[in-house]
């Protein structure tokens, strides 16, 4: 299972702050958050920077580690 963490937007959207789900990798996991949380997530999470174990991944086809944590960060405003 990865621990899901979300900030900003992106927890507003999921109306959560943390959870767990089980995916093999990015582009999985955002399919099955969008299903399970709706569009507005689903928007943000195509514009969102996603930590692993508190590294950036860009590649959302690579597998994800078992057990990970995931940090998703919307987009912010300002500088």
């Amino acid at each position: 299972m990865l621990t899901i963490h979300y900030f900003a937007g992106a927890r507003a959207a999921a109306g959560v702050a943390t959870e767990e789900v089980a995916a093999q990798s990015l582009e999985e996991l955002t399919q099955h958050l969008t299903d399970r949380h709706g569009e507005r997530l689903g928007l943000i999470l195509k514009a969102a920077s996603f930590l692993v174990d508190g590294l950036t991944c860009h590649n959302r086809q690579a597998p994800l580690p078992t057990d990970a944590t995931v940090d998703i960060l919307p987009p912010f405003a300002g500088g």
